[in-house]
Order: structure tokens, then sequence, then C-alpha cells
């Protein structure tokens, strides 16, 4: 199926036969996912934490080695460029994103480079993404892998990584659990990505995924993306995932004085929710909510659905992700949600973007 959009475009696996299966893996043990639209951007020299910190949301002061932070890298109107992912490797940062993104965040970035010891590559056509999801990731990565460099992986904690070698190829492990269970990215030289996927899919119990598990996942796990739940039209306080992106206490960075200024109104015009919502039919598609169905408080559209699953976790109800408009966010409203066919839908809005997470529940945080 095809991904992404603005002239940059790939094409992800949409399923390997068995949605249900592959979601399952997710689940109940491991499941691998190939991630052909993520992008690599690496950032060296000697000056690269105090260039970085001066351009994007984050604090990256006191970044350790393996350490990992997500940011976003804004323009002067304060509008989102890029989600980043910034994983600290002994000699430079790698920065993970959007493959849409890439060429915009160097250009970018690079625009501000004067006399520092910074060099900004984009390293999408050299370095591969996998990711391993589930309650058994670290265990199967445990028993294909060395230890190289890093935190250990058996112990590997959220916005952490380590360096393992797998059939003699060094791989960049971080953790991030997108999908509400212990998931394990994994960043490798593109010429040694097969052989690493296969000595993972080797592993008893490993389960190829496409991604519309993948998808149904993320949801449940109330992981908005970039460029599909919010993009490059908003600001930081409109994505549902400020606290997660953006430092109050940190100095001047491109963006800023829009960013601090929404802070000091209170809030932004419109934000990314969690809708539960109720009325549909069985299986029929036209019976569901799509992509851009109009969201209404009464007969005023106040936002559109930008993701939508039946959620197993929550006995296969309906659950959407929605940018709508502030006045209709708070926890607890109750809105109008068209379906596909044109039938009008009860949705509600919940405490936080996640709807389950492995040991969590439903419910979350947002901001």
């Amino acid at each position: 199926m095809p991904y992404g959009g603005e002239g940059v475009r790939t094409e992800v696996v949409e399923t390997y036969g068995s949605i249900e299966v592959e979601y399952a893996a997710i689940r109940k043990r491991a499941a691998l996912i190939d991630l052909p639209h993520r992008g690599t951007i690496r950032v060296s020299g000697a000056d690269r934490v105090e260039f970085l910190n001066r351009m994007v949301t984050q604090e990256l002061k006191g970044l350790t080695d393996y350490g990992v932070r997500r940011s976003f890298w804004l323009n002067r109107k304060g509008r989102i460029d890029a989600d980043l992912r910034l994983i600290a490797l002994p000699e430079m940062l790698m920065l993970d994103c959007e493959v849409l993104s890439v060429r915009r965040a160097i250009e970018g970035l690079s625009a501000y480079l004067f006399a520092e010891d910074v060099a900004i590559e984009d390293s999408s056509g050299v370095m591969h993404r996998l990711a391993l999801h589930g309650p058994g990731a670290r265990e199967v990565l445990g028993r294909i892998s060395t230890h190289a460099a890093g935190d250990q992986l058996a112990t590997l904690a959220p916005d952490r990584a380590c360096e393992v070698e797998i059939d003699g190829v060094r791989v960049v492990v971080d953790r991030q659990d997108t999908a509400g269970e212990i998931g394990l990215e994994m960043l490798m030289p593109a010429d040694g990505a097969e052989r690493v996927y296969g000595a993972v899919l080797g592993v008893e119990g490993v389960t190829a995924i496409g991604w519309h598990a993948y998808n149904i996942a993320r949801i449940e796990a109330g992981e908005p993306i970039f460029a599909i739940d919010f993009g490059p039209t908003n600001l930081p306080h409109e994505t549902g995932v400020l606290r997660d992106r953006v430092s109050f206490t940190k100095g001047c960075y491109l963006g800023q004085e829009v960013v601090a200024r929404m802070q000091s109104l209170g809030h932004p015009k419109q934000v990314v929710v969690g809708l539960r919502i109720e009325g549909a039919g069985g299986g029929d598609p036209d019976d569901h909510p799509a992509t851009g169905s109009a969201v209404l408080a009464g007969e005023k559209v106040v936002g559109a659905v930008s993701s939508c699953t039946r959620s197993p976790m929550l006995g296969d109800a309906l659950i959407a992700l929605a940018p709508v408009k502030w006045d209709a966010s708070k926890a607890g409203t109750e809105l109008r949600v068209e379906s596909a066919g044109g039938a009008s839908l009860k949705g509600v809005v919940q405490e936080g973007l996640a709807f389950w997470r492995h040991g969590g529940g439903s419910g979350g945080t947002t901001g």
C-alpha cells in the first residue's frame, strides 16, 4: 500500500495474509515489522548537541550516550516541520523521522549552521529501520544478539538505547512502546537489513506483520503520527503529545515565541483527542467512520477523524483519534461522528489518548 505524501511516497506492506494473526503476535509474543517509511538524519561534530538544543523543542542538555529524546523541529511560525526521535551515540546523534520530513528538516537545520562543528547528512539511503513489538521482544532479540555498547538489552527502558550485533550486523536498538507493548526499534546499515530481518524472523514465535495490524495497536496505544493525525500546518499544542515533545524550561529555539505565546493563552484552537464511538454496525465499512469523517457538536462541524479502528482489546469497540476544536475536547464531551455511509454515530471524548496499554489498562495523558 502507498504511504506518504507531498511528493515523497513509499510502499509499505499492508498485511502478509491474516491481520488477526499479525495483531495477535503483537499482544502475545513478538511481531516484526519493516519500516521503509522512516528516514534517518545523521548529525555529527563536536557542537552537535549544543547546536540541536538551540533548534528543537526538547531539552537536550544532560543527554548522555544512548539516551533518547522525542522533539519537534519547528519553522519560524511555530508550525511542525518534523516530528523527531533523537538517539545519542558516542560520536553522533541519529534522528529518526518520517521519510517525507527528511529533506525539509535537513534544509531547515542547515540554514542555521555558521561556524559550528556540525555535519548534517541524510542517511536514509544507507540505513534501514525495523521494529519488534510484543511482550517477548527483548527475549527474542537477546537470543540472537550479542551486546556491543550502551544499556543492557534485557533491561532496556523506554527512551534508552543500546548497540548489539545480529548475524555480524551492528544494530542500534532503542525502546519505543508505540503499540502498547514492549517495542524495540532497530537501526542498521541497509546492506545488512535482510540478514537481521531473517535472523529475527527465524526465532520461534516471531511473526512478520504489516502496517494494518500495527496501526490497530498504535491507535489503541494512543500514538498519533505525523502526517496522519497532525502535520505541518499544526502547532505543538494541537498534537496531543505536547508534554512528550516540548520543554518549557529550556532556552531559545526556533519557533519558541509562538509556542510560549500559545502556552500563555492557555489553550490552542484545536487538539487531537481520543474518541470512543458507539452505534456502529458490524463489519460493513460504510457503518464505520473513515479518515476525514466529520466530527460534530450538534450541527456544527468541530473536527474530523484522522485514525479509526475496531479495538480487539476493548471488545471490538470502535475507537478513533481526531483533531477537534478546543471547546469540544474536554473528556466526557458527547459528539457526533459521521460514518463512511453517512450515518450519525455517538462519539465520547476520553481522558487522554491511550485507549489500552499493557499493564496500564485504558486511558492516558494528553497535552
